[in-house]
């Protein structure tokens, strides 16, 4: 009752970092907001000063998982590699094509790399280093980093969207998705699964998955490795640390950088339960 009674009291809801899944967003909606509380679903980066595409709470309508439209005075578009904009629903670069308050300027004693970062990789517009698309409503869908993009036979997904359809499973509480070597289709994706409670991992049910996710997004989406995990190893504002992931997936242990891992018992875990 006092838990219900604190919720009572919440009037605007927000989320930010990984792009939040239609799943995860309805279940935000309904168990904490109670389904009266507006989301805002932001989409902004360190270098744009601030919040760059987001609902206005109460006034824009929303789509579970997406994060609208840009605010006013962004300039935000989807493009190909060459700068050329994208038609509805088709999957691109997320740029922004005009100046905005509070844009970064350059990086300090080191304008070459500001330049090459940001400017080089589309002429005359900033790259954000994310990918996403536009509905035919033009609202904008992000389906995460372009280095998180998985290419299986010449195919190119987002790790993003292979995610939201495995969480979309009603026994599936949270999932990560990475790409790895593969002699057949170049990469192949492993996908590492965190159940509902209550829920126990079988064979079966990574059969299921797999069907799931061949019947939601494609057979050319289907994990060719699930592995069931009762949590992801993240940062400590939450990000998913695919990196340390991949590395469990290809050597079964993680050499790199964890320093701004949150719970260091997770890869050990992971690490006892590979294969």
């Amino acid at each position: 009752m006092a838990r219900q009674a604190r919720l009572s009291r919440l009037k605007l809801l927000g989320t930010v970092g990984e792009p939040i899944n239609p799943a995860a967003w309805d279940w935000y909606n309904e168990h904490i907001g109670g389904k009266r509380c507006p989301i805002t679903d932001t989409w902004w980066q360190t270098e744009t000063g601030g919040v760059m595409i987001s609902p206005l709470p109460g006034i824009t309508p929303t789509k579970p998982g997406s994060a609208t439209h840009p605010l006013y005075g962004v300039d935000a578009a989807i493009v190909d590699k060459n700068g050329t904009e994208l038609a509805a629903n088709e999957s691109g670069l997320l740029v922004i094509r005009k100046p905005w308050p509070g844009m970064l300027r350059g990086i300090y004693g080191d304008e070459a790399r500001f330049r090459k970062q940001y400017w080089s990789e589309i002429p005359g517009v900033y790259f954000t280093g994310d990918g996403a698309r536009r509905d035919e409503d033009g609202y904008f869908w992000i389906t995460g980093r372009v280095d998180d993009v998985i290419k299986v036979a010449g195919h190119r997904l987002g790790t993003a969207e292979v995610e939201s359809s495995i969480v979309s499973h009603p026994r599936v509480a949270e999932a990560a998705v990475i790409g790895y070597p593969d002699e057949i289709t170049g990469e192949a994706i492993a996908a590492f699964v965190t159940l509902r409670g209550g829920e126990k991992p079988t064979d079966a049910l990574k059969d299921e998955l797999k069907q799931h996710v061949s019947k939601t997004l494609g057979a050319i989406a289907r994990p060719k490795d699930i592995r069931f995990t009762e949590s992801l190893p993240k940062t400590r504002s939450g990000k998913i640390m695919r990196r340390l992931l991949r590395e469990i997936a290809t050597k079964g242990h993680v050499d790199g950088d964890v320093t701004t891992l949150e719970d260091f018992t997770i890869l050990a875990k992971l690490s006892s339960d590979e294969g």
